[in-house]
């Protein structure tokens, strides 16, 4: 899988994505309608930035064009109904990001069938190719925070025999998720420290991430390490149930999204690394591709993953040694909203000003 690198620079990932589009945006612009169609609120990141991302690119790329938005709510039941309703709509170009992997492969023909061209968002469609796919790569990421995890262990001075780590994957009906977990068995191959358990978490859902590590607190102890988990949902699960039982310090627990709730966790040191990719860039890109569709273009691909034209973006791993400098100070994320309540303390240790 070939890597493509994004420079994280500038005043914020908005702008930095409205960069990217760069002369795009001069030509003529055609018309049309356009769903972006969303897997679930369960990450926050789909209404805080993906869609406003994809909104604020497809204005600027093409002001005429009229653009759907809908969010399945984990549900593919609904996400099928909302894919029938946007084509009854007149869409002629739909960016999914599927609940389900394997189910959203007959709405990928129902569409190309009636000449819709289909963007897969984030989750591929492994089953069938999709007309494009835009992505951070998901492998990467998981090869990245484990073997960030394991420099930390051995950083730390933990011999591999004091015990091994757990593995919080993502949901089972996610590609993606399936993606960020070979890549983390990559990262912990050859690292000495023992996998002790690992569970697919289903929805991503935070609560069952922490009941789920709950009862492996209660089966090894202080056999447990460190924890991969695969987004900052499930490791705010996961420190979550590490605080219930009364360990104090937590294990480091990586994370991925780099979320205001996971940063905050960097900050307070309950977790140790999380993934800035912020979601404008990738949400700018597939506007540009969805432009490109409705011009009757061929999108560019740098490669292809799954048998599909793909445009895979390479993100940075945070950790409280970074948070200030590639988060804060570029402008993703605030001090004002960082450093509240009990979080002010760590933002101090880190140099992080609130005002």
């Amino acid at each position: 899988m070939k890597k493509l690198s994004t420079h994280l620079i500038g005043a914020g990932a908005l702008g930095l994505a409205m960069s990217l589009l760069g002369a795009t945006a001069a030509h003529a612009a055609p018309t049309g309608t356009v769903a972006f169609l969303m897997p679930d609120q369960a990450s926050t990141r789909y209404e805080q930035h993906d869609f406003p991302g994809f909104k604020a690119a497809m204005t600027k790329l093409c002001p005429d064009c009229k653009v759907l938005y809908q969010n399945a709510n984990a549900d593919v039941s609904q996400q099928q109904q909302q894919f029938n309703s946007v084509i009854s709509q007149g869409a002629k170009v739909i960016v999914l990001d599927p609940v389900d992997s394997t189910a959203a492969a007959s709405l990928v023909h129902m569409a190309q069938a009636q000449g819709i061209k289909v963007i897969a968002y984030d989750r591929p469609v492994p089953s069938t190719p999709a007309d494009y796919y835009v992505s951070f790569n998901n492998e990467g990421i998981g090869k990245l925070i484990s073997q960030s995890l394991v420099q930390h262990l051995k950083d730390m001075g933990i011999p591999t025999s004091a015990g091994g780590v757990l593995e919080v994957n993502g949901s089972p009906t996610d590609a993606a998720a399936g993606l960020i977990k070979t890549g983390i068995h990559a990262g912990l191959q050859g690292s000495g420290y023992q996998t002790l358990a690992e569970y697919d978490t289903p929805d991503w859902a935070p609560p069952k991430a922490q009941q789920w590590v709950s009862g492996q607190i209660t089966r090894f102890g202080a056999k447990i390490v460190g924890v991969v988990a695969a987004n900052d949902g499930t490791a705010g699960g996961a420190v979550a149930a590490f605080k219930a039982a009364g360990v104090n310090p937590v294990p480091p627990v990586t994370g991925n999204d780099a979320t205001l709730a996971g940063l905050q966790l960097i900050i307070s040191g309950d977790e140790y690394n999380t993934i800035l990719k912020p979601s404008e860039i990738v949400a700018a890109a597939a506007a540009k591709v969805a432009v490109a569709f409705l011009s009757g273009e061929t999108p560019k691909a740098e490669t292809t993953l799954f048998k599909t034209p793909s445009q895979l973006f390479t993100p940075s791993v945070i950790t409280s040694k970074n948070l200030k400098t590639d988060v804060v100070d570029k402008g993703f994320a605030s001090a004002k909203e960082l450093c509240t309540g009990r979080y002010a303390a760590g933002c101090k240790t880190l140099g992080i000003a609130s005002n």
